[in-house]
């Protein structure tokens, strides 16, 4: 028995091995949500797609979304062009690949995300055209100073498992 033991423990060993520290999340200094905004809403701006900022309504989630409307005709294009402005002139890159109907874009904490609108609409509608601003660890995630206290994280004891003093012995 102590043979199998010994045999499992040392095979376990190597997955538990201390790799160092995670990466970070992100790079670069965190990004206010206001100047993410800015520069996209400024991106969709010079491309002619007019868009009202709806702030989260989450707490301790760091989401924005931008929504507007444009021309039928042209809403696919003003959009990607948007996308290539915002990396041109204001520094966003690439972000992960979600199919060939959604641009994203990646900036220090935040990633951006829209849906090509597509498809037919009636005539005289214009397409939705929405933004989704996501960040990680933002200015909107609870600081050090401002998040409860450690002793407030750990339960009190039950009655049923509370620890009672041993006797002790003359």
């Amino acid at each position: 028995m102590a043979a199998l033991v010994t045999a499992t423990a040392t095979a376990c060993a190597y997955p538990l091995q201390d790799l160092g520290p995670l990466p970070p999340r992100f790079s670069g200094p965190p990004l206010p949500a206001d100047t993410a905004v800015a520069e996209m809403t400024s991106a969709l701006a010079a491309e002619g797609i007019t868009v009202e900022r709806e702030p989260s309504t989450y707490k301790g989630i760091c989401h924005e979304q931008l929504l507007g409307r444009h021309a039928a005709e042209t809403a696919d294009t003003a959009l990607k062009a948007a996308f290539v402005r915002a990396r041109s002139e204001h520094g966003w890159q690439d972000g992960p690949d979600m199919g060939s109907r959604t641009l994203t874009l990646t900036k220090n904490n935040w990633t951006v995300t829209a849906g090509l609108p597509g498809g037919e609409v009636a005539q005289g509608i214009q397409p939705l055209i929405v933004m989704s601003l996501t960040c990680v660890g933002g200015d909107s995630t609870p600081s050090a100073a401002t998040s409860p206290p450690a002793t407030a994280l750990i339960p009190s004891p039950s009655p049923s498992t509370a620890l009672t003093p041993s006797p002790t012995s003359p």
